[in-house]
């Protein structure tokens, strides 16, 4: 570039030589011209390198304080070994929410449910539809709470290190849950219901027969705990298990204590699902016999109040009552 710009200006000396014929000084400006056009050009090669250089180095600070190319490092990554402690712990965070809101495995212990249910069955209950006010319906297989000595004789302890680990894992929902005070059976009638159960006589709720496709092949209805005709009462459910002949169910205990009823708050959630093993695998939908049962009634029937209470429910009448005509003689009086 230099070579180009000191070409140019000896063109100019040249011109100035020519302007300057019949002078008689026309040498030295020639020469002059000719000094000077070569030391314009020396100059301006000068120039243009500091020029090139000046914009290399700003280039370079420029290139050095640029933002975007220090976002554009790759991070640091953590080694896998202080990663996995965070996995692990969000991993059972996540498991025990499901397990608490959502659903929950449940392992199958006995036969009282076959063949519907066989022993080591896994099951997910739905425990998500009960925070919405949702209750069980007649037909619904549902996991409940003990409502005191269903289980009595029943229940043991591991106390292995196997089972403290199996116990610790059935509580964050990692493992099908071992607690041994929740029961499985299938709702037969529901608040306000009449339950019919005679030995030799198909099982009935409010008068309407039961066909019973899931019972275990051989057993009967009723025929080894019959109770005859019972209501049931309002925020109650009569349960029975699927292998009736081999099932302490709502018969039994309500022969043995005349109660037998098991309240909708100790309902866990339905069963929806078999899920393991997967040979097992089959959903639990409400046997279409349910859906010929008319509504029963409003509730249990009308249970008197203690003797305390209906004393003092009589004498609040007749005062209540005795207000009412007198404001109403008030009212004529004005």
């Amino acid at each position: 570039m230099s070579v180009q710009q000191s070409a140019e200006s000896g063109e100019s000396g040249g011109a100035g030589e020519r302007g300057g014929a019949g002078d008689g000084r026309a040498g030295v400006g020639t020469s002059a011209s000719t000094s000077s056009g070569t030391g314009t050009g020396v100059g301006t090669a000068a120039a243009a390198a500091v020029a090139a250089a000046g914009a290399g180095g700003d280039s370079g600070g420029g290139a050095g304080e640029d933002p975007d190319e220090g976002a554009k490092r790759p991070r640091k990554k953590r080694p896998f070994w202080q990663e996995l402690p965070i996995l692990l712990v969000i991993a059972l965070l996540l498991s025990l929410g499901i397990k608490t809101f959502f659903v929950q495995a449940f392992s199958i212990p006995s036969g009282s449910m076959e063949q519907t249910l066989a022993i080591g069955d896994r099951v997910l209950v739905d425990k998500l539809t009960p925070w919405f006010g949702a209750e069980p319906e007649r037909g619904e297989v549902v996991v409940f709470r003990d409502p005191g000595g269903w289980l009595e004789g029943t229940t043991t302890t591991d106390d292995s290190v196997m089972g403290s680990v199996r116990k610790a894992l059935s509580t964050v929902g990692l493992m099908p849950s071992a607690d041994e005070k929740d029961l499985i059976k299938r709702v037969i009638a529901v608040g306000g219901d009449t339950v019919q159960c005679d030995a030799g006589a198909p099982l009935k709720v409010n008068g309407v027969a039961l066909d019973e496709p899931y019972l275990f092949p051989g057993s009967t209805p009723c025929d080894n705990d019959p109770v005859g005709t019972i209501t049931v009462p309002k925020g109650k459910l009569w349960v029975m298990g699927d292998h009736r002949n081999n099932s302490r169910d709502s018969r039994w205990h309500h022969n043995v204590t005349g109660d037998g009823f098991v309240p909708v708050d100790n309902v866990v959630g339905r069963a929806f699902v078999v899920a393991w093993p997967l040979s097992d695998w089959s959903t639990l939908p409400v046997p279409d016999t349910f859906d010929k049962v008319p509504a029963g009634a409003a509730g249990a029937p009308f249970e008197a109040p203690p003797a305390s209470e209906a004393l003092a429910l009589a004498g609040v009448v007749p005062v209540a009552l005795w207000g009412v005509r007198r404001r109403r003689s008030v009212r004529k009086d004005r």
